[in-house]
């Protein structure tokens, strides 16, 4: 049974009787959460173009882009949210300019690394469990979704990795936010729209990842059975383009899209662009 945490927050977090959302997209899987009395940074990677990221066992990646703004530029951030211990998603930069008392909600595999390093406020989940977020009136219900950065044996050889579920509101008017992680397609993920049936919006982590000739990130064919299978209102591709590993690039998928007739469930960003979303039960004031 999936194991319930609370981490609380200081500050008021009201909310008013209407309200929005959005999703800033740094770059790679780095985006900034702004919803329901939070602010997120999603798997931060702050590196430029041409710096190597390190992906383990001596392999690295060169960058190919910059982010869309610089760590020092973020907003005041509540806490942030880290897939998995891999130098595209956690880099040097963020090792040494986030705050070591910034809460940060990962796996368990990289909660430990992490606390080994000084960070003093980090929650690992495993598959299924949950966190609930509070500051003030603002809940925040956070579900480590399963993942698999890798086909059969390769997999152990990587960290383990998670998605993530995040849910505002209560009753008819939650607002579900699914996000892939570094995940292939696998038999787990079918248990996702079972267990949630009705996510609002998904990130998905694509860009056809390839270390060694493997395939570790989903690629075009499986962004499509993605949406398919856990059928978002809205889904919108992250993690592409950015790095030499990238395989399956932006244009790969929309051209997917196409040929799928998904166009009206598909929205895309540039680094830098900004998704508004509306939340569940928003009234005029």
């Amino acid at each position: 049974m999936a194991v319930a945490r609370t981490i609380t927050l200081p500050g008021d977090g009201q909310i008013s009787s209407k309200y929005s959302g959005s999703i800033l997209f740094v770059g790679t899987a780095t985006t900034v959460i702004t919803c329901g009395g939070f602010t997120i940074l999603t798997d931060p990677n702050f590196l430029h173009s041409g710096d190597h990221a390190h992906l383990g066992y001596g392999l690295t990646s060169r960058r190919r882009t910059n982010p869309a703004l610089e760590i020092e530029d973020l907003p005041h951030l509540d806490l942030c949210l880290l897939s998995h211990l891999h130098g595209d998603h956690w880099d040097r930069v963020a090792e040494a300019k986030l705050s070591k008392a910034l809460p940060i909600v990962t796996t368990v595999h990289a909660a430990k690394a992490l606390g080994r390093k000084g960070f003093d406020a980090v929650e690992g989940l495993d598959t299924w469990e949950s966190v609930t977020v509070v500051k003030g009136e603002a809940h925040l219900r956070i579900t480590a979704m399963p993942g698999r950065h890798g086909p059969g044996v390769v997999n152990a050889l990587l960290p383990s990795v998670m998605g993530s579920l995040l849910e505002w509101g209560k009753g008819d008017d939650i607002f579900r936010l699914y996000i892939s992680g570094d995940t292939l397609m696998h038999d787990e993920l079918s248990q996702v729209p079972k267990r949630y049936p009705n996510i609002n919006l998904a990130l998905l982590h694509l860009g056809g990842t390839k270390v060694l000739g493997v395939l570790v990130t989903m690629d075009a064919r499986q962004g499509i059975e993605a949406i398919r299978l856990i059928r978002p209102r809205t889904a919108i591709p992250i993690h592409y383009n950015d790095y030499t590993v990238f395989k399956s690039s932006l244009e790969d998928f929309q051209k997917a899209v196409r040929e799928a007739g998904l166009e009206d469930r598909v929205h895309y960003l540039n680094h830098g662009d900004t998704y508004i979303f509306t939340m569940p039960g928003s009234r005029e004031t």
